[in-house]
């Protein structure tokens, strides 16, 4: 269901961190081909309340006149962090996406570049000024990343990207967080072509099975971004 945009403010029980899933997407119309290509970003955030049961979603939007794949899979990162994070607030936060580069980016890679102060053992980081605002608007939560395959019929995934590419092709914002659709999304899904998205929603994670990456360590910014 849909509901209002309060987000817990408190932990849980016995001291854990409130838990939530964002479901993320990307899309850049005409990625690769020359000339501007605008992108979108976007993702389905879904709560638990502990005590009534009941399941509340929220979705955001972003999107960027010219971009990539690449960089709109890292602002589908920074801007859901950024939402969540107002009041100092602290989750457990599983980040479900389809991209392979933001996921071993997020969970493999930037480990090493931090280490070597963002630095590759060759080449430029493409994209560094988003990986590092990844990094540190992820920071203050604990987060587990996982890897779905896209476009194969998964509700929330494809939800995602449906508002993905919504916001490329009209290049707008939700402004933060809002109220979501999906309930009605998929209903319709459903209604336009029978048989298309029959596998039920992904069940909200087991918190006693959530398991965080090893945190972030702390780097200087480099003193030049190129």
């Amino acid at each position: 269901m849909s509901g209002n945009l309060e987000l817990p403010e408190r932990g849980g029980p016995g001291g854990e961190l409130p838990l939530i899933a964002i479901y993320a997407d990307e899309s850049c119309l005409g990625n690769g081909r020359e000339g501007s290509n605008p992108g979108g970003a976007a993702g389905v955030i879904e709560y638990v309340h502990p005590g009534s049961g009941n399941l509340t979603r929220w979705d955001y939007w972003v999107s960027e006149p010219a971009t990539t794949n690449n960089r709109m899979a890292l602002r589908s990162v920074i801007d859901a962090f950024q939402a969540i994070s107002r009041k100092g607030v602290r989750f457990r936060v599983l980040f479900t996406s389809d991209s392979q580069y933001l996921v071993k980016g997020m969970s493999e890679w930037v480990f090493g570049w931090i280490a070597r102060g963002w630095k590759k053992k060759e080449g430029p980081i493409l994209n560094l000024e988003l990986w590092i605002e990844a990094v540190e608007s992820v920071r203050a939560h604990q987060v587990s990343w996982q890897w779905v395959r896209g476009h194969v019929g998964h509700p929330q995934n494809e939800y995602a990207n449906h508002l993905a590419t919504r916001a490329a092709r009209e290049q707008t914002s939700s402004g933060g967080i809002v109220s979501s659709q999906f309930d009605e999304w998929l209903a319709a899904e459903r209604e336009r072509a029978k048989g298309r998205m029959a596998v039920e929603p992904a069940a909200f994670p087991d918190g006693s099975r959530f398991k965080a990456l090893r945190p972030y360590p702390v780097s200087p910014r480099p003193a030049r971004i190129t």
